[in-house]
């Protein structure tokens, strides 16, 4: 679950290629690039997340003398294949999109170039570690546009599919613009800061529920948050109220209430009204339960008195689109360029770098997809060098600094992009020089 998970975590066509590349003595660089082909429906733009992992992985790259024992059983390869497997290590350069950075169709998001075989063997897993970051930052960013300035958790590790994806899933959503994670060992790995109340279950487990407020009260008393919508939402934040002068004796502050379930956006403006009505008008109202970036907008358009969410299941999963259309294909063998010529799956060919272009306003006018090194072009270059022959360059990245990236960029969306009900599209330019290269091999047929 940290990025280093072994080289046997791939798919088997990825060693019979291999096997046959060291058969016929093909050890040629190559050039594979990640991109998405389209994007899905309800999305105007992407993130880019995930490279971090995507480097440790490459770092540590390498089958296991166990490994290779078990390869060895399975009367698909040849001994002198498997004694070429345990030395295998990733020796490539890779050029990637930072994480943070918006972006859009057929743009590559990862560049990796490298002997063949280590440039094929590593598709399934690297497809696997940036494709879900990537989904889940763009699910999650859509949250924080829907509710600027509001406090957004992550809560969707019981519903993630799997540990690594309920880790992956709150590191994205940090570095989108979510404020936290209910996630304990993502605050240890990665720094988030952690948040958490209660469960209905510690309510029901006392006889009386003013009780099991004031009991949790003390025992957390410098977060005190309670969960008001186990019985009666309204008649438990009366009970809030009538509770708060006897722990304010104690130096304990209710800092907040959270609802659950029900209409939460009408449950707020009644429970709001009683708090301010009790003395209350500093302890926060924060929700959960099923929400995704449409839900928040639709309660704040109503004027819902709502301090935070709770987002868990609509995100993590990224429910309304759990996939993206990404490739990871071959550009250029032995300095030739390739490409892939299938209808309706149609490659540009070659080592391609993107440019981005903005307006007189700061906005993002437009992005060029051109070739590496194609004069000419004026725009803002986007992809940088993460590894240099097998190693990291330069040091980690922060969190905070990708965070700071993606604000950023998103105040140079156009406004439209920043929609998330209607469509926008961003143009995406191909250069000339590109469109040369094609037409040349496919006159040629190559």
């Amino acid at each position: 679950m940290n990025g280093q998970t072994g080289a046997l975590l791939t798919d088997l066509y990825q060693l019979t290629m291999l096997q046959a590349y060291h058969r016929e003595a093909m050890s040629g660089t190559a050039t594979f690039e990640l991109f998405v082909r389209k994007l899905p429906p309800n999305r105007n733009f992407l993130v880019a997340a995930g490279l971090e992992q995507l480097v440790d992985f490459l770092e540590n790259f390498g089958f296991s003398g166990e490994e290779c024992e078990w390869l060895g059983t399975l009367g698909y390869f040849a001994p002198e294949f498997i004694d070429y497997l345990s030395g295998l290590r990733f020796t490539g350069d890779v050029h990637a999109l930072p994480e943070g950075t918006v972006f859009f169709q057929n743009e590559p998001i990862i560049r990796v170039t490298a002997p063949i075989s280590e440039a094929q063997i590593v598709e399934t897993r690297l497809i696997n570690i940036v494709q879900l970051q990537t989904m889940i930052a763009s699910k999650a960013v859509r949250s924080v546009l829907a509710a600027p300035g509001k406090l957004l958790v992550d809560f969707g590790l019981r519903r993630a599919h799997g540990a690594e994806a309920g880790l992956m899933a709150a590191r994205a959503s940090y570095l989108a613009g979510f404020d936290g994670t209910s996630n304990v060992l993502a605050g240890k790995r990665f720094g988030i800061p952690i948040y958490g109340t209660m469960a209905h279950s510690y309510v029901m487990a006392h006889d009386d529920e003013a009780e099991a407020f004031e009991q949790f009260a003390e025992s957390l008393p410098g977060n005190a948050l309670l969960l008001i919508d186990t019985y009666d939402t309204v008649d438990a934040a009366g009970k809030v109220v009538a509770l708060a002068p006897r722990l304010a004796e104690k130096n304990i502050p209710v800092k907040g209430v959270r609802l659950d379930s029900g209409d939460l956006a009408e449950l707020a403006k009644s429970v709001r009204s009683i708090l301010d009505g009790g003395g209350l008008s500093g302890c926060s109202i924060f929700a959960s339960g099923d929400l995704d970036e449409h839900e928040l907008s639709r309660m704040l358009e109503t004027g819902a008195p709502i301090d935070g969410f709770g987002v868990g299941t609509r995100m993590t999963t990224s429910q309304d689109m759990p996939y993206l259309n990404c490739a990871y294909k071959l550009q250029e063998y032995a300095g030739r360029p390739r490409r892939k010529r299938s209808k309706g799956k149609e490659s540009w060919p070659g080592r391609k770098e993107v440019y981005r272009y903005y307006d007189d306003n700061g906005h993002m006018r437009h992005d060029m997809i051109a070739e590496e090194g194609e004069p000419g072009m004026e725009g803002e270059p986007l992809l940088v060098q993460a590894m240099a022959g097998g190693q990291r360059r330069g040091g980690r990245e922060t969190l905070t600094a990708m965070r700071e990236r993606l604000r950023d960029q998103l105040q140079r969306l156009p406004p439209a992009l920043k929609s998330i009900r209607e469509s926008a599209v961003h143009p995406v330019l191909i250069s000339d020089g590109l469109r040369r290269l094609t037409e040349r091999m496919d006159r040629a047929r190559l």
